[in-house]
């Protein structure tokens, strides 16, 4: 016989013998997730994850501060959980969407927010806008935690805000872990992240870190104009005549007299918030709100700002009051703050920006400076953040 057909004939029997095989086989069989479908119903869906790896941003967006902990879906997914989880409070009764509210950019409309027990927090709370597209990596007004990994744990061991302090008795950290090692939908979306149950700080910031990064706001009309366009310096064509003089004037810097009143040039604002991500410059110091909610004294080590994006809503609408006191709550006032910057006794952490020469900054601000200011403020507005399901409650 041929090797030819010896060679088909051993080919024929080849395939036989694996169909054969195969029909002895056992099927494939899909995890199933009891105890997530009975607690989120069709709100988390582990075989059809939501998007938040993959998100689309302008080209013209280059800031990114992820560092290794690179967003997946499966881990943002389990941070949006852990974010609305009211187990990670002491006594059950909130969550950290209690004080970074979807419906307000991730922020609070309450000067302060509510903590465990009648406690509140100590400053006003922050919006959550953008923050994966920032220089500054370091995170709350004061910057004391280094990453935005170790602030997502800190407020759930605050004695006021969440109660994992281990003082007076409250269970510490330790604690929250063990009490979410014992609740079953944890058990599967931490079997269903990391291959085990294991419940870890490490694992807390890291999720937690991702959903809050995901958090992205690019569908303003300001970033429809920045697309049509090389830079900032360019007339947007999308822009009336007054969002286009406001863009100017918080991109050019301004010229000042030796009494540090301005004769000329823009209002400056981008030399600390700089477009197109409209983050905080880290080498920021103190911008003269200096104030304690609702005590005397002075904050001087305030340094940090969230994004201007979504500062407020399309409509005009700001979302929360402004600054870590609230103290500011139009932005109006906000202008008029940093129109005349007066030089406080005992603030020696002022940043230079807003004293030049030695003296606090005079913008000699018309009505058109900040009627064209403000207007072009709003087109910063973004639309989605408000409703994507993605990054709202999962516990519906």
């Amino acid at each position: 016989m041929k090797k030819s057909s010896l060679f088909v004939i051993g080919l024929i029997l080849t395939i036989v013998i694996f169909l054969s095989c195969s029909k002895n086989t056992d099927p494939v069989v899909t995890p199933s997730y009891p105890a997530v479908s009975d607690a989120f119903g069709t709100t988390i869906n582990l075989s059809n994850l939501a998007n938040y790896a993959v998100q689309p941003r302008p080209a013209y967006i280059q800031k990114d501060n992820s560092g290794g902990n690179i967003i997946t879906n499966a881990k943002a997914t389990l941070g949006r959980v852990l974010f609305y989880d009211k187990n990670l409070s002491v006594d059950q009764s909130i969550s950290c969407g209690n004080c970074h509210k979807q419906e307000f950019a991730f922020s609070d409309t309450a000067l302060v927010s509510n903590g465990v027990l009648n406690g509140v927090t100590g400053r006003h709370s922050m919006r959550l806008i953008n923050t994966r597209f920032a220089n500054e990596s370091k995170f709350f007004w004061n910057e004391r935690a280094a990453s935005l990994e170790i602030q997502t744990t800190q407020p759930i061991q605050d004695h006021a805000e969440m109660g994992f302090s281990g003082i007076n008795g409250r269970a510490n950290i330790t604690g929250l872990l063990s009490r979410l090692q014992g609740i079953a939908y944890y058990n599967e979306l931490f079997n269903f992240v990391y291959g085990n149950s294991t419940v870890t700080e490490g694992r807390l910031q890291e999720c937690l870190a991702q959903f809050i990064r995901s958090i992205q706001s690019f569908d303003s009309k300001y970033d429809a104009g920045r697309s049509q366009v090389a830079s900032d310096n360019q007339n947007f064509p999308n822009f009336s005549a007054l969002e286009n003089t406001g863009k100017n004037l918080f991109i050019a810097p301004p010229v000042f007299n030796q009494a540090g009143v301005r004769t000329a040039g823009g209002l400056g604002c981008n030399g600390c918030h700089q477009a197109p991500e409209f983050d905080i410059d880290p080498n920021t110091r103190n911008n003269g709100i200096i104030g304690i909610i609702n005590a005397p004294g002075l904050d001087l080590l305030n340094t940090r700002a969230p994004s201007l994006r979504d500062l407020t809503k399309s409509d005009g609408t700001v979302n929360s009051p402004m600054m870590h006191t609230g103290a500011l709550k139009t932005l109006q006032a906000v202008l008029g703050h940093y129109g005349t910057i007066n030089l406080t006794a005992g603030n020696n952490n002022l940043d230079p920006r807003l004293r030049p020469n030695g003296n606090g900054q005079q913008l000699q601000l018309t009505a058109n400076d900040v009627n064209a200011l403000t207007a072009f403020l709003q087109t910063l507005a973004g639309t989605a953040v408000y409703s994507d399901k993605k990054w709202s409650s999962p516990f519906q």
